[in-house]
């Protein structure tokens, strides 16, 4: 697929549609790609189309049991649906895509430019299991993409040459940028995924510190996960039926009423005990477009986002008395949130907005 150059763009995610990916789909929206690949780490489908149908499917079980192998192979049938639409660079989004990804592009002589955005980078059996494959990658690949500068020095580390690692912190939707909080409420909102790295127990230890000075504060939690019946259960423990509420998923476009009726946004990220870490969080990047001031950890991308004391407050992991006096700080001075607030909206404009973010994506894959 050599000669001249081709700047039809196939996107390849083991993700599509999920609530809390909504970068992904930000990038679709933005490149508007000739071709998406998605479901599994060696995507299952082309768009709406299935690439190895029922009969491939059976026909493959049946081969794997009686004959230890498969019949039809899904990396061909990719490579035949790439070239049969003249796709000439391969954006993978997570490292371990851009690994499956890795043979097929070598196959076809694609260039081959990979995202990666938190666990990918982190996460300990990750790393175990794909430290080679990921050096190898980073050998063939054109770019690698991080959100955050303590990504970029943990891929580094990995054996990615500097030269190929891009940053490009994720850009704000527009529509938090319309968002018009007044800082008049004792209401603070939660964001995410209920997941270890998020630390949504230990925002809750906090709150609950905020609760005894001010009794009819409350924390909106919004999101879903493994951890939320804990969570509850904990809210329950803590008797703080009446001051925490998890209205479960809710709709992007919605997110923004709920932050222009709250104080400020809150996340206690962590470093899980598995290695798992942020990579920029997207929620705290929407809170601060919608103007709210944000109280967090210095975690991952998270420094990259906040300026501490000046648009939020961070904090170190797991230290919940230092996170409830932020909470209370603000709570005790309106005018600061409002300060804060608009603060990191001023930040988000200039710094984070989608057009930045679009144009340097677009530039990375343009090279």
């Amino acid at each position: 697929m050599g000669g001249q150059k081709n700047n039809k763009i196939a996107i390849v995610t083991p993700y599509l549609d999920a609530y809390s990916e909504t970068f992904i789909q930000a990038q679709i929206d933005l490149l508007k790609p000739k071709l998406v690949l998605h479901t599994g780490r060696l995507p299952t489908m082309a768009g709406d189309v299935e690439l190895m149908g029922k009969f491939k499917k059976r026909f493959n079980k049946l081969g794997k049991a009686f004959f230890k192998k498969e019949f039809f192979s899904l990396e061909k049938r990719i490579a035949e649906v790439l070239t049969e639409n003249n796709i000439g660079i391969i954006l993978a989004q997570y490292g371990p895509t851009g690994v499956a990804m890795l043979p097929i592009c070598k196959k076809l002589t694609l260039p081959l430019v990979v995202h990666f955005h938190g666990l990918d980078a982190s996460r300990f059996d990750i790393l175990e299991k794909y430290a080679a494959s990921y050096r190898e990658m980073f050998n063939f690949v054109k770019a690698v993409i991080v959100v955050s500068n303590s990504m970029a020095d943990r891929i580094l580390q990995l054996g990615c040459p500097p030269e190929k690692i891009k940053l490009n912190h994720y850009g704000v939707n527009d529509l938090f940028f319309k968002s018009v909080p007044t800082y008049d409420s004792e209401r603070f909102i939660a964001v995410g995924r209920f997941v270890e790295k998020k630390g949504p127990d230990l925002t809750i230890r906090a709150f609950s510190k905020v609760v005894d000075l001010y009794p009819h504060a409350k924390l909106i939690m919004i999101g879903n996960g493994p951890l939320l019946e804990m969570c509850k259960q904990l809210t329950r423990d803590l008797s703080m039926e009446k001051n925490i509420f998890f209205p479960g998923v809710v709709k992007h476009d919605l997110i923004g009423g709920f932050m222009e009726k709250s104080l400020a946004f809150v996340q206690h990220s962590i470093i899980a005990a598995n290695g798992d870490s942020e990579g920029t969080p997207v929620a705290i990047l929407e809170a601060s477009a919608a103007a709210l001031p944000v109280i967090s950890t210095f975690h991952a991308g998270i420094p990259d986002v906040v300026i501490d004391g000046i648009t939020g407050f961070l904090v170190k992991e797991k230290d919940i008395d230092a996170m409830s006096f932020a909470m209370l700080q603000l709570l005790a001075d309106k005018p600061l949130a409002s300060r804060m607030g608009k603060a990191g909206r001023e930040r988000m404009e200039s710094g984070f907005s989608m057009e930045r973010y679009s144009t340097v994506l677009k530039n990375i894959l343009e090279a």
